[in-house]
């Protein structure tokens, strides 16, 4: 029975973590089914995405420091998707005036929303990483993960061979993590996977909801091919070391639950 409610517990911070994410999967069903006047759908995202971020920052749910990760990702992520919509890997069909190179500028939450809760779920908590590999590791991987999400169109794609050293490289990584006041901790690789699985549910969602598509779906929508966990998963990576990072540098290593093997 213990079990049960901590498991409970665990789910509801989970789900508090996601406010964010939520947030914007709500505007995106919301603008879908109903529709907006004197405004275009990808610009009233746009706007509802800049309305939440200030009210998590008003009512303290985020604080400056994380705010700043959190428009590092939206960034990186736009700057991903010009690049991906420019070779054709998925577009964005409706109109908008906040539109960079065929790209609403909404699409950047969609990466910071990742941000969002992996620094949401690290304070409600209480994340540790335990035999974390050396920053002189984990940096020069997930510069390559990134790059690879360019280069594979042009060159051989390394994503298998970059998975598997990542199986080695945190193989003895695990994430701790406390439901109260009890201390867990999961592989950091399982952890990985099942936050890419669960984006990739929810990536099914926003294309059946219309916020992107891929070049099969344009005339009926059908499944995300599976394949795409693998690169959420990736892209968890990078999200999660780099948050790591930031707060290691932010309050040195006896504070910033990052521990190196």
């Amino acid at each position: 029975m213990e079990y049960i409610k901590q498991l409970t517990r665990f789910g509801i911070q989970q789900a508090l973590s996601c406010i964010f994410p939520v947030a914007v999967f709500c505007t995106l069903a919301l603008s879908k089914f109903i529709h907006i006047p004197f405004v275009s759908r990808y610009d009233f995202i746009l706007f509802i995405c800049i309305s939440i971020q200030w009210l998590m920052l008003h009512f303290e749910l985020e604080s400056i420091d994380e705010l700043k990760v959190i428009c590092m990702f939206h960034i990186l992520g736009l700057v991903l998707e010009i690049f991906k919509v420019y070779m054709g890997s998925w577009m964005y069909p409706e109109e908008s005036i906040f539109k960079v190179w065929g790209v609403p500028l909404y699409s950047g939450f969609m990466y910071a929303s990742v941000a969002s809760y992996i620094c949401q779920a690290w304070k409600r908590l209480d994340l540790r990483f335990i035999d974390w590999p050396s920053n002189f590791v984990t940096y020069p991987i997930a510069g390559l993960i990134y790059m690879n999400f360019f280069t594979h169109h042009f060159f051989l794609d390394l994503r298998w061979i970059i998975i598997l050293v990542l199986f080695i490289l945190f193989g003895k990584s695990k994430i701790g993590f406390k439901v109260n006041r009890h201390n867990y901790s999961m592989q950091a690789i399982v952890s990985f996977l099942l936050i890419g699985f669960f984006i990739w549910l929810a990536e099914n969602i926003a294309t059946f909801l219309g916020a992107w598509k891929y070049p099969e779906q344009m005339e009926t929508w059908q499944i995300v091919h599976i394949g795409k966990i693998s690169s959420w998963f990736l892209l968890v990576i990078i999200s999660i070391i780099i948050v790591a990072n930031l707060k290691h540098f932010k309050y040195g290593p006896n504070k910033s639950s990052l521990s190196n093997s």
